[in-house]
Order: structure tokens, then sequence, then C-alpha cells
């Protein structure tokens, strides 16, 4: 593990039974009404299967840095990866742990009504009740000191995160933290690595929430680099 998860305590459930599901390079947070580890684990070496399956198929799938072609004949994750990288104009695999949480997501779902995965900062989240989410931003003196609000009517809501100093995705920017909200959280997290890839430093703040705000299905969009924040959307902050 890279590093400390500090992110994991960002959101207040206790009203929720937690429980933690690691295959892999895949590290669930799961909250829940009960304990579904079981039931999580099946669900994550099934997508994983697909997606493993599919890249020892077609290889480029695992290595592209833009967007492939439409493929009726993968799994439906995987079609769902490929589409939302297009609409992002990020590789394919740029959304892969937000595919994942949703999935998973789906899957759970039809056990427990309330529900958030967590997949490396990259959020599914189904609830009843307001929650708020809180941003870790590194080394940022915004980080750990705000959080995005987020009301029932709006979920399931997918939440990710990407970071160009924090985490081993690969991000060509130097953003503290992009944040990105959108009903899909697996077109969450590709747009979440387009964005970060342009910011490079503060003055692209307003380059980076254009670039969200261009991608059909962003519903909002949050950029902190070092000191500077920059939000554009349905997002609703608060101080933690």
């Amino acid at each position: 593990m890279y590093e400390k998860r500090i992110y994991r305590n960002l959101i207040k459930t206790d009203d929720l039974v937690k429980f933690e599901v690691m295959v892999k390079e895949t590290d669930l947070l799961v909250r829940a009404e009960r304990d579904l580890s079981k039931e999580t684990r099946e669900s994550v070496l099934k997508y994983r299967h697909q997606i493993e399956t599919y890249i020892a198929v077609k290889p480029e799938f695992q290595i592209s840095l833009i967007p492939l072609k439409n493929d009726p004949y993968a799994p439906e994750i995987v079609k769902e990866m490929i589409q939302s990288s297009q609409l992002a104009h990020v590789g394919p695999m740029a959304a892969v742990a937000g595919a994942m949480a949703e999935w998973v997501s789906k899957d759970l779902l039809q056990l427990s009504g309330e529900l958030l995965v967590e997949n490396g900062g990259d959020i599914y989240l189904a609830t009843s009740k307001e929650r708020t989410v809180g941003i870790y931003a590194g080394e940022s003196s915004l980080s750990l000191k705000i959080g995005i609000v987020i009301k029932p009517e709006e979920t399931p809501l997918g939440i990710c995160t990407s970071s160009g100093t924090v985490g081993p995705s690969l991000s060509f920017g130097k953003a503290s933290a992009v944040c990105i909200l959108a009903k899909s959280s697996t077109l969450a997290d590709a747009a979440a690595t387009a964005v970060g890839n342009i910011v490079k430093e503060k003055k692209d703040i307003e380059l980076g929430l254009e670039r969200g705000r261009a991608i059909t299905g962003v519903l909002g969009t949050l950029v902190i680099i070092g000191e500077k924040m920059g939000v554009w959307g349905n997002v609703k902050l608060t101080q933690l």
C-alpha cells in the first residue's frame, strides 16, 4: 500500500457496517447495511475476470492513452469504460477504479439500500440521508478542510478524485486534487483524469473547470492546486 489511506475516514457513516475487500490491485472500502464481504469479493472477482480476459484478447485496452472504438462483443463493464473514455478523451483504463466501484455497487444495491463503495478515492454512493464527502488533497492547505455535501436525491452518484501529487495513478498534471461528480463513477473517474492532466499550475484552474464542463455527463468539478481552488457546477461545499 503506497500510503496510509487518510481519505477513508472522510465520510461519516456510523450508521453503516464498514468492511474492506482486496483482490490484487482492487482495494475496496464498503459501507453497507450489513456485512457483505463475501458478496463483494465475488463481485470483484467477476468484474476483474471480465476485464483481465478482455485485456488478454485486446492488449491495447490496457495501455492506450487515447479512446478506443466501441466493441459490441465486449463485457458491459468494458463497454462503459470505453464509452466513458471517449467522452473524456482519455484511455479506457483511466476509468477502471471508478468502473469497479460502480459495477460492484450495482450488484450490492440488490442487497443493501444504503451503500458506499470506495476504490482508491473513487466513490459510488447511494444514500437516503445527506452525507458529506471530505476532500483529501495531499500537502495542500485545503486538504481535509472542505467537503462536498451530497443530498439523497442526487444519488446514486459517482464522486471521483484524481491527483497529480497523491497516489500511483497516471496523471500528466500537478493538481493537488480534481474531484468530479457524475451519475456514473466510471465517467467521473475518466473525467477526473482528463481534467487533472491539464492542470499543471494555479493559472490552469479555470482551464480545468472548462474541461470538466465540456464533458457530457459531468455534473460538477472541483480543482485544487496548492492553496487555490476553483469550482463549477452542482458542487455544494462545507467546512470540515
